[in-house]
């Protein structure tokens, strides 16, 4: 799987261009914001997670297609989910109404809607906000089998791999069928690194998770359950499954010296290595790599030594289940502007805005007509491999408690190095089930 060096670097030069008009973007928000003479205008606040501008830009958009009805200002929101998680939900729980639209990270949604934090989507735009979404994309986007939040964009990982280790090992990786156990015998037979995020933080919980998924099981049986009634599964043969995964890769050096600290920029400085063979992670790493090559740090063979596949699986015969991101966007319950801000979602979440998204800041489309887009297949030579992963995505368990979840997780399932399949799955159980009890503190 090899592209030419040329089609790549005339999508560079395009990319380049949209930076610039983003801040430009940015400006004649930042103007029309201040401008005095249009006091009579109603004004969205919408709280964004940091970005390269795009969201800023889609605002500026649409504003002005709103044509006076409306205009749209972002604030930023702190840099890790965890952080936008706790203000916003305190803000909520204040009855804020300045909070008019929110980009949520999937997992905290369930909590948002079930404290009663997100507006209504009226039926008329349950469809508009529907259709054409990826089946992932929409999981992610749900509560209760009710769609709760606009699906804005979706990410996923994929499994990248270097072209010379899969072909020496005699992969076929094309096929979409590589398992988790051929990864580790190709890498150990070479002598290589696997890149996994073994750092005890929430790209942990998504890498168990994933695991969990494509051996058949589910961390949380039940996600509508209280805190009294809530079952995991992770005590099961898919969670013994992920743990004799996570645990050979640690324990056996796999994930190299570093596995307790990898995160997913890491993961990339291993992969792009002499020492790297496969990895798991988000679609960032492609414009990452190119960027790197066309500034000299990196040899522009690396690129032609790079290939991408569908997410490992756990067995042969079951479908892998990729990790779910992305952001949705919701509406505050205590807005005073729920119209407007549907009425901006319906404009921010087009599919033509999911194109221009991935293309300046390289976060997927939610919408598969977004798919079609010739700029994607140039920019992205990976899109339809991400399109087809976001078909499969599974979410990271919805529950209202997944920030103690996905804390007690990887208290109990760290350093991968300790994990053990007969123990592990059944401390995190006892860990996790005590603290929402009320038996036991994080």
């Amino acid at each position: 799987m090899t592209r030419s060096p040329q089609s790549r670097r005339g999508g560079r030069v395009r990319r380049t261009s949209r930076a610039g008009a983003v801040v430009a973007s940015m400006s004649l928000l930042a103007l029309t914001a201040c401008a005095g003479g249009d006091e009579g205008t109603p004004t969205l606040s919408w709280y964004t997670n940091p970005d390269a501008g795009g969201q800023a830009a889609i605002a500026a958009s649409c504003t002005e297609a709103a044509d006076g009805a409306y205009r749209i200002e972002t604030v930023s929101l702190p840099r890790e989910a965890a952080s936008q998680r706790e203000q916003l939900a305190r803000r909520l729980a204040a009855k804020d109404a300045s909070i008019d639209l929110m980009s949520l990270d999937p997992p905290y949604i369930p909590e948002l809607a079930e404290a009663g934090f997100l507006a209504p989507i009226p039926e008329d735009k349950v469809e508009v906000f529907s259709e054409g979404v990826l089946e992932g994309a929409l999981a992610g986007a749900s509560w209760r089998d009710e769609l709760v939040t606009a699906p804005f964009w979706a990410n996923t990982q994929l499994l990248w791999y270097r072209v010379s280790v899969a072909e020496e090992a005699g992969l076929d990786l094309e096929s979409g069928a590589v398992t988790w156990e051929q990864l580790i015998e190709a890498a150990t037979e070479q002598d290589k690194l696997l890149a996994v995020q073994g750092a005890k933080a929430e790209s942990f919980m998504v890498w168990v998770n994933a695991l969990v998924a494509s051996a058949g099981g589910q961390i949380v049986t039940d996600p509508a359950a209280d805190s009294e009634t809530l079952q995991l599964g992770l005590d099961s043969e898919a969670g013994r499954a992920a743990a004799e995964i996570v645990g050979r890769i640690g324990s056996e050096g796999l994930g190299g010296p570093g596995m307790a600290t990898a995160d997913e920029n890491a993961n990339l400085s291993t992969f792009q290595s002499d020492s790297g063979s496969f990895m798991v992670n988000w679609p960032f790493v492609w414009p990452a790599t190119v960027s790197a090559v066309e500034g000299g740090t990196l040899e522009e063979p690396l690129l032609d030594d790079i290939g991408w596949a569908l997410y490992p699986r756990v067995t042969e015969d079951a479908e892998p289940a990729p990790p779910l991101g992305g952001i949705n966007l919701g509406v505050g319950a205590f807005s005073e502007h729920t119209d407007l801000a549907y009425e901006a979602l319906e404009c921010i979440v087009a599919p033509e805005n999911q194109v221009e998204y991935f293309i300046s800041d390289g976060n997927p489309p939610s919408n598969e007509a977004a798919y079609d887009d010739p700029q994607l297949a140039e920019e992205f030579p990976m899109a339809e491999t991400i399109r087809e992963s976001l078909e499969l995505a599974v979410p990271r368990p919805q529950t209202p408690y997944y920030n103690e979840l996905s804390i007690g997780l990887q208290e109990t399932w760290y350093p991968a190095s300790s994990v053990d399949p007969e123990t592990t799955p059944v401390e995190a159980t006892d860990k996790i089930l005590s603290v929402l009890r009320g038996e036991a503190l994080l």
